[in-house]
């Protein structure tokens, strides 16, 4: 990977990359990447944000078994742009010519935007899940309880940072919890004595309780009620069992839906250069997932 980031700390402000619009004849490719892919609703918001504008492209997912082939993939098919999730999303930024500066100090990429070969990376979920709650709540001075140590919390706890919130960390294994504290130099505690933990918003970064394991929760049942807001990553299904527990004991809670509507539109943004109307893709995500009884 060059060790050079693009010198822009937010994706909505990047340059937009050259010579792929207005192709007559001719249609964009974009993707995503991970492992597992089919529970993501990736392609039913891409796809429909495209028809939206008449754009001439299609998105499809991909289960990634080799990334490195993956990545030569994306440059020899000349796809557009491609969407990176679990488990990639650390892995990928070896793979890329350039990464901005936010996925560099995350340590993470979510989004590659493929200039005739030249990748780069950006991460847009830790601008989807400040947006999210910011809709609900105040950021600055509150304490977070993030719960996971991936990517996705790797986002979190920049972005509370960036947005003066103080962050808090556990998870499951307690070496890379304590790890990715030191690196961030946060405070961090064993889960299994969360119970003692005083912080105004729980936030679950990690995949359990998503489709399609429902009905699990990364928590004991007694534990979201102790925070006054819970919020959870998890989109499918909109009301985790985490936040029907939290919700239950009186907590307010936030779902996945709205980080990763903001999260999808930046990326989309970085792709054409087009942004699709954020009320537009929950109806079309909802509709979709009212469709299946969720």
């Amino acid at each position: 990977m060059n060790n050079l980031s693009v010198a822009v700390s937010d994706p909505r402000q990047a340059p937009l990359a050259t010579g792929w619009q207005g192709r007559k004849g001719e249609r964009d490719h974009f993707a995503l990447f991970g492992n597992p892919v089919g529970h993501s609703l990736s392609p039913v918001m891409h796809n429909a944000a495209l028809e939206k504008f008449r754009y001439p492209g299609h998105y499809l997912a991909f289960q990634i078994e080799n990334l490195s082939a993956a990545i030569q993939g994306v440059r020899g098919f000349g796809i557009r742009g491609v969407s990176v999730t679990m488990p990639f999303k650390e892995e990928v930024m070896s793979y890329l010519d350039e990464v901005e500066s936010a996925a560099a100090r995350i340590g993470a990429v979510n989004t590659i935007v493929n200039d005739r070969g030249h990748l780069t990376g950006y991460n847009t979920d830790w601008m989807g899940m400040v947006e999210s709650l910011e809709e609900h709540l105040p950021i600055p001075g509150k304490v977070f309880l993030i719960l996971g140590t991936g990517g996705a919390a790797r986002a979190a706890i920049y972005g509370i940072k960036e947005r003066g919130g103080q962050p808090l960390l556990t998870g499951r294994n307690q070496d890379k919890t304590k790890a990715l504290a030191s690196e961030w130099r946060i405070p961090f505690l064993k889960i299994e004595d969360i119970a003692q933990a005083r912080a105004d918003v729980l936030i679950n970064t990690s995949p359990i309780g998503m489709a399609p394991e429902v009905g699990r929760s990364p928590l004991p049942k007694n534990i979201p009620g102790q925070f006054p807001w819970v919020m959870d990553m998890i989109y499918r299904p909109m009301e985790t069992q985490l936040l029907k527990d939290a919700r239950e004991a009186g907590s307010s809670v936030i779902n996945g839906m709205g980080m990763f509507i903001n999260q999808g539109a930046a990326q989309f943004k970085l792709w054409t250069g087009l942004e699709p109307p954020r009320p537009f893709l929950r109806k079309i995500l909802k509709k979709r997932l009212n469709g299946e009884g969720e």
